[in-house]
């Protein structure tokens, strides 16, 4: 059976990151020669067949750029990353360019897998920026530094990095059987892994632990580590698990989640293979909660 982990959206990127160049404060002008753009509007990028790497004459001097970002280098050719106002998106579409989000992009494999990383970085990037205009610390503007990797107050000199959410993700075993469930924002019919955020001071073990609890009251012992995620949305990173039950009655908060069950591997087969006999479907191939879906079937068949 193929790797389910080669599915996997936003892992796979060839980006050499400006944060490892030194020094930090070189960087090329938007106009270099070969210079590469992505541009972000609201929560979708400009896209010209199937790249989302433009020229920077794509973007008119009369279109605000609300924040730029140097990323890096991209096949050896300086890449940027740039935000405007979401308004503003529509004018820069026509015969030639068109606007997708990012999820879309991913799930419908619109630009090859290494650019859908790079996308990743960008939107994480420029997110970030959009949140942490002001200083944690004062209260005062903030300004980029380094690129764009680096945010800082003059008033008070402090320096903010950019931040990642870490976020289990776990299917929870039970014999022959899975626990998954579905949120109240899931698009219908969709089941899923539990997931929810790390809190301070707490390993990935006691976070599984903690969080299977409360979303089902399900006791679980062993938790191992199988794969990551970078997910963009702002800027997550998936921490995907494998959990073992120790106990199987299910009840649910609803204020956490909507439903949740045990599914033998022929319904989990049947979810991803969209023949459930109640039209339940798991997440696409790019979601790490589909790659644990897919190996729970694999140890089956010792694949």
């Amino acid at each position: 059976m193929t790797d389910p982990l080669a599915t996997l959206g936003f892992v796979r990127n060839r980006l050499d990151r400006h944060s490892a160049e030194q020094p930090e404060e070189t960087v090329p002008p938007l106009d270099a020669e070969g210079a590469g753009l992505l541009i972000l509007g609201g929560d979708r990028f400009l896209l010209r067949g199937d790249t989302a790497i433009q020229s920077a004459s794509t973007l008119p001097h009369a279109v605000e750029r609300t924040e730029t970002v140097f990323l890096g280098r991209w096949d050896g050719r300086p890449v940027f990353a740039a935000s405007i106002p979401a308004d503003e998106l529509p004018t820069l579409e026509g015969t030639e360019n068109r606007s997708l989000d990012l999820r879309s992009i991913a799930t419908d494999g619109t630009v090859e897998a290494e650019e859908v990383g790079l996308l990743a970085v960008a939107k994480s990037m420029l997110d970030w920026h959009g949140r942490h205009r002001f200083c944690a610390n004062c209260g005062a503007p903030t300004f980029t530094a380094a690129g764009g990797f680096r945010r800082e107050c003059r008033a008070c000199n402090a320096h903010h990095f950019p931040r990642v959410d870490p976020v289990v993700i776990m299917l929870v075993r039970r014999g022959e059987t899975c626990l998954l469930g579905r949120g109240p924002h899931f698009r219908p019919h969709m089941f899923s892994c539990l997931a929810g955020f790390l809190e301070p001071g707490e390993t990935i073990e006691d976070a599984v632990r903690r969080e299977v609890y409360e979303e089902t009251k399900i006791r679980v012992g062993a938790v191992s580590y199988r794969a990551s995620q970078p997910w963009p949305f702002p800027s997550s990173l998936m921490l995907g698990c494998v959990a073992e039950a120790l106990d199987g009655e299910i009840v649910t908060d609803p204020t956490e989640i909507e439903d949740a069950r045990w599914f033998d591997r022929a319904a989990v087969a049947a979810m991803i293979e969209g023949t459930h006999p109640e039209g339940l479907v798991s997440p696409p191939p790019m979601a790490i909660a589909h790659v644990l879906m897919r190996q729970f079937l694999d140890e089956e068949s010792g694949a």
